[in-house]
């Protein structure tokens, strides 16, 4: 290769970089080892992290330790699925268009809405993608979004809008959820859409269905983000008129894996479809009668002209949705709901084990569903470093995010925490000082 470009040597390469720049000495690194001695050793490594399956987890603040049915690994491991990419010839990716197709049909009978795309990459750019979509469809430039939805994903928002120049109004929150009263005094005929959380970040199941009449009268569209085991439970955003539903789908069958990756659920109307970012995976028959799938809509600017497309979004979570798919089949809609019931159950049982200690009190009287929050006099990073002595993970830091709520600390609690978890998790935060 030197001599191809003229070059007599290593250091006449480098020679325009400065000699006091560089590295001299020997690496400070161990001898090779065996692949057995290696094996131990970073097996050594990894277990001075503190995991999901070495401590309790109370986390949430949008990933949760929800049960993960052995089937769901098994599926998504088969070759044909994990190492497939983006079905450019879709003709001969029948299996995994089929595989796309279920969980398009799977997240509408969830949200109760007319069509799915085949995923988003998050939660977060969900919500962007929603503000964009409403912002298309109406023709109009202003967003309202509650300050109840996820402090990321408004975060994400404001990333997005850096070159859209779109006005995003936050709407304040009145004992942990949206107050109503200060959308309906902010919707104007300049609004898109109005993008509430439910349940939000705080825990709070919220009324987003109080907001469709006046989102509508005014011409805008009502965007729910919505978690998806707690539909499970909850009415159907798309029953009750949401125009955009959406939201992180991690917890459909997919590990918390250090925040990702994850995938993003994106439902609609039908009337809107060629309004949605991603693709839509369809269902047809061929010339003879033999039913097949294909990409019926593609609206990324790799695909059409660049001013028609409607997102730069150019992939999706394929994987990430096929365990959705997987697990939702596998639970279906009563091991679904049973799921939804468990977490509401066991979620109150800890709120009130947590109250009892007499050192926190929930912070909004509102009704919540997997996840709530509380104010105590210990400060949270206190109460975390003493839950993680015993091996527990917990307390949330919601003062992190918002300012006017410091002190307060949100715990998740799903399915897999036991009685006897949460009586310890009750117990080490009656000992904080």
């Amino acid at each position: 290769m030197l001599r191809s470009i003229g070059v007599k040597s290593i250091e006449e390469l480098f020679a325009d970089i400065p000699k006091e720049v560089f590295f001299t000495r020997r690496l400070n690194l161990p001898g090779a080892m065996s692949e057995l001695e290696l094996q131990k050793h970073l097996g050594s490594l990894a277990a001075r992290n503190a995991n999901a399956a070495t401590h309790v987890c109370f986390l949430g603040g949008g990933t949760y330790d929800h049960f993960i049915p052995a089937v769901v690994d098994h599926v998504i491991s088969r070759s044909e699925f994990y190492t497939a990419y983006t079905p450019y010839q879709p003709e001969v990716s029948q299996a995994v268009l089929q595989t796309i197709y279920e969980y398009q049909t799977l997240i509408c009978e969830l949200t109760g809405m007319d069509v799915s795309n085949a995923s988003m990459y998050d939660g977060a750019s969900a919500v962007a993608e929603a503000a964009i979509m409403a912002r298309a469809t109406t023709g109009r430039n202003k967003i309202l979004i509650s300050k109840s939805v996820h402090p990321e994903y408004r975060q994400t928002l404001t990333t997005y809008n850096t070159g859209l120049e779109m006005e995003v109004v936050e709407i304040p929150f009145k004992n942990g959820a949206t107050d109503l009263d200060a959308v309906k005094t902010a919707l104007d005929d300049k609004t898109a859409g109005v993008i509430v959380q439910s349940p939000n970040f705080f825990g709070v199941i919220e009324t987003p269905r109080a907001l469709v009449d006046p989102v509508h009268a005014a011409g805008a569209l009502l965007v729910v983000i919505a978690d998806p085991i707690s539909l499970g439970l909850l009415e159907a955003p798309g029953t009750y008129g949401a125009d955009i539903v959406m939201g992180e789908g991690q917890a459909l069958g997919n590990p918390m894996s250090y925040g990702g990756p994850h995938l993003g659920f994106f439902a609609t109307r039908e009337k809107m479809a060629r309004r949605m970012a991603g693709r839509i995976v369809g269902a047809t028959v061929d010339n003879r009668g033999q039913r097949g799938f294909v990409l019926t809509l593609q609206t990324r600017e790799q695909h059409i002209r660049r001013e028609k497309a409607t997102s730069n979004i150019c992939s999706n979570e394929a994987l990430n949705a096929l365990a959705a798919g997987v697990y939702l089949t596998t639970m279906g809609k009563q091991g679904i709901k049973e799921v939804a019931e468990l977490c509401v159950k066991k979620a109150h049982y800890a709120a009130r084990k947590i109250e009892a200690t007499g050192k926190f009190k929930l912070a909004f009287d509102a009704p919540f569903f997997k996840e709530f929050t509380v104010k105590g006099n210990a400060c949270p990073c206190k109460v975390s470093d003493e839950l993680l002595k015993h091996n527990i993970l917990g307390g949330l830091d919601v003062g992190h995010w918002y300012p006017e709520l410091q002190g307060h600390l949100s715990f998740a609690v799903t399915e897999k925490r036991s009685k006897q978890e949460i009586d310890e998790l009750a117990s080490v935060l009656e000992g904080v000082q």
